[in-house]
């Protein structure tokens, strides 16, 4: 009973750790003045615009919209641009609790994936600054749950969303709509085909594409929108608006101090700093704030070795043609939301994208987890084991805490957080 209650007990304490001094550090913190600026336009006019003239943006409307919403309820300063991503950090929390669950059906195991997801900084950092990253992180998950479940009319609408919020929601949408028509013909074949596969065409094709195209309703409504007036055939001007941002994204390459290779994303070779000062009020003589998002060392350390066993064990299945299941479910978020990020090596890319793929990454270690513990032959000492793990997390979580919140502190304590020349 009392493992049971683990994931809401942390999911409230998480909320408290999101909301307490929200509004720190004061004005916009990293590419929030892109997003925030938005979600004001979108309440005023319904589309971006700069001064009188339509503005071009590269992202959908959906996470300036979420945004948008707590700025409505909550005033245009930073607690009103940020607690929508506090909410949807926390609702991840649950979420991965309650996928947890589904997949091993114990307690202490769906406790340990809660724990893991409150305890890492990349998942704080993210909760407490207005990105989209995250409402794409929390759209993902709630489709790939249901899919998971085999409600893929629903797992359709959700990922519709993400696609709504950004584009690099396409690469789970294909993964995941593929395997789903993989299933459909090892189960029927002959006539007994067309009805099904039609219907997961509609449920992966056609539903996500409604549910985006509504999302640009501010677009279709108003004149100002970018290029709205291209075409006299307002979806003409949309798929042209849509090429141009295509050909932004393809081409992105302009250098950035903290951009990174997915190589060393696992790894946290490095992280993207959102938010640097020098302020007074620390007691010592110089004193740092940062607001850095780096995912806790140590259990992104975890979750890399989790994942090579996890590819070595889902080899060893495929080949033997006896997979898991649960195990594919895994190894397809992270190939989905990770691998995709190779094929573009010139890109100007960031750590802080992998934020898409960490629930996978800790139902890994939960998988790992289970087989360890399910193979030991003391299973007490085993979950000591995995509780003084989880404990040396926690530890390290603590110590990076003020460079997740934005807290001041002296400069030899913010330097000795800085354990590679990379991180600076």
């Amino acid at each position: 009973m009392i493992a049971a209650l683990v994931p809401v007990l942390l999911a409230i304490a998480s909320f408290l750790i999101r909301v307490i001094n929200l509004g720190t550090p004061k004005g916009f913190v990293f590419d929030e003045v892109y997003y925030v600026d938005g979600a004001r336009d979108f309440l005023k006019y319904g589309v971006e615009v700069t001064g009188n003239a339509p503005e071009f943006i590269v992202h959908p409307p959906l996470g300036k919209w979420c945004i948008a919403l707590g700025i409505k309820l909550f005033g245009n300063n930073e607690f009103g641009w940020r607690i929508a991503v506090a909410l949807a950090g926390t609702l991840i929390i649950l979420l991965i609790s309650r996928i947890a669950h589904v997949i091993f059906y114990s307690p202490f195991l769906t406790a340990l994936a809660a724990a893991l997801a409150s305890f890492d900084g990349l998942l704080l950092v993210h909760s407490r600054t207005a990105l989209l990253d995250l409402f794409l992180t929390l759209f993902i998950l709630c489709a790939t749950y249901l899919w998971f479940r085999k409600k893929y009319w629903a797992s359709g609408i959700f990922f519709g969303l993400s696609l709504a919020t950004k584009w690099s929601a396409i690469y789970f949408l294909a993964l995941f709509a593929i395997v789903a028509l993989y299933r459909v013909f090892t189960e029927h074949s002959g006539k007994a085909l067309i009805k099904p596969t039609l219907k997961t065409f509609a449920q992966f094709g056609l539903l996500p594409i409604c549910v985006y195209i509504s999302s640009w309703i501010g677009w279709f409504s108003s004149s100002r929108g970018w290029d709205r007036h291209w075409s006299s055939n307002p979806f003409t001007s949309l798929w042209h608006y849509h090429a141009e941002i295509l050909n932004f994204h393809v081409n992105l390459s302009q250098s950035h101090p903290y951009q990174s290779n997915p190589w060393s994303w696992l790894i946290m070779g490095r992280p993207t700093s959102f938010f640097y000062d020098s302020p007074k009020g620390c007691g010592a003589k110089n004193c740092a704030q940062e607001v850095i998002a780096l995912g806790t060392p140590i259990l992104w350390w975890i979750a890399t070795l989790a994942l090579i066993v996890l590819i070595g064990m889902w080899s060893y299945q495929l080949f033997h043609r006896r997979v898991d299941k649960n195990l594919s479910f895994i190894i397809y978020g992270i190939a989905a939301g990770y691998f995709p990020w190779f094929l573009f090596q010139k890109r100007t890319m960031f750590t802080f994208y992998a934020i898409v793929f960490e629930p996978f990454l800790i139902l890994a270690i939960v998988y790992c987890a289970r087989e360890f513990i399910d193979r030991a032959k003391n299973r007490f000492l085993a979950h000591l084991f995995v509780l003084g793990i989880l404990a040396v997390i926690f530890i390290n979580f603590l110590y990076f805490y003020p460079i997740f919140t934005g807290d001041v502190i002296t400069y030899n304590a913010w330097l000795k957080r800085m354990w590679f020349p990379s991180w600076i």
